[in-house]
């Protein structure tokens, strides 16, 4: 792929915020102008480790995660393409939580040092870049949510609901179909179920006629339904305009 299409990903996410100068395009092609490809299952980030370095997802699926004790995790969001992801541990002094491709994926690490340049030099790309981050605390606060509140169904329609708002975001869904990787054990780490109890809430989904999970792509049939399953209201995704 060329760079151009990845710098369109992160720059149409960005430019819901604010639009962006021709100085703040270029400086966001700088950011990304290394690029590192990573196999499946590529520990990128490991809990409690330093380093300074943010890396920006070009293409493919990741997760972020922590470890157990009991040899279990919890994944914590699934990054996507044109996602920033660890630029808390650039201000912290070690990574509260692991990384990890969950498919074969294109990296650009980006050093801390570069990144607080960045919020110096270019303070509305800056602002931009933290409404991003805000935007994936948000995602964790309703994951939270979801985990510790709504039902089982409830939690998996919303799941889904946020997922393809965010893929349509930066044109990597058509509406109401797009591709997913995530199998049913990475979706019960992430949604506090098990791999039974999450291939059961797909059947009843199915059942309903809302939703239908098939050879890796998800295709929501009501979309009205579906959001009103989930209870799910997507303004913390959108700019504040």
């Amino acid at each position: 792929m060329a760079n151009g299409h990845f710098e369109s990903l992160l720059a149409k996410k960005l430019v819901t915020f604010v639009p962006l100068t021709t100085q703040e395009r270029r400086c966001l092609t700088e950011l990304q102008s290394k690029t590192v490809r990573v196999k499946r299952g590529k520990q990128l980030v490991k809990e409690g480790q330093g380093g300074h370095r943010a890396f920006i997802l070009q293409d493919g699926w990741a997760c972020s995660y922590k470890d157990l004790p009991n040899g279990s995790r919890q994944i914590i969001s699934f990054p996507i393409a044109g996602d920033c992801v660890g630029l808390r541990s650039v201000l912290l002094r070690t990574a509260d939580h692991s990384f990890e491709a969950l498919t074969d994926a294109v990296v650009s690490p980006v050093d801390g040092s570069q990144m607080l340049r960045t919020f110096s030099d270019f303070p509305r790309l800056g602002a931009a870049i933290l409404w991003a981050t805000s935007r994936d605390e948000a995602m964790v606060v309703e994951h939270l949510v979801s985990v510790g509140r709504r039902s089982a169904i409830e939690r998996t329609a919303h799941f889904f609901m946020e997922l393809a708002e965010r893929l349509n975001l930066i044109g990597l869904a058509n509406g109401t179909e797009f591709d997913c990787p995530l199998n049913q054990y990475v979706l019960a780490d992430a949604l506090g179920l098990s791999a039974i109890h999450i291939n059961r809430v797909l059947r009843q989904l199915r059942e309903r006629d809302l939703l239908t999970v098939q050879r890796g792509t998800v295709t929501i049939h009501d979309l009205n339904e579906l959001r009103k399953l989930a209870g799910f209201q997507g303004g913390y995704l959108n700019s504040r305009d």
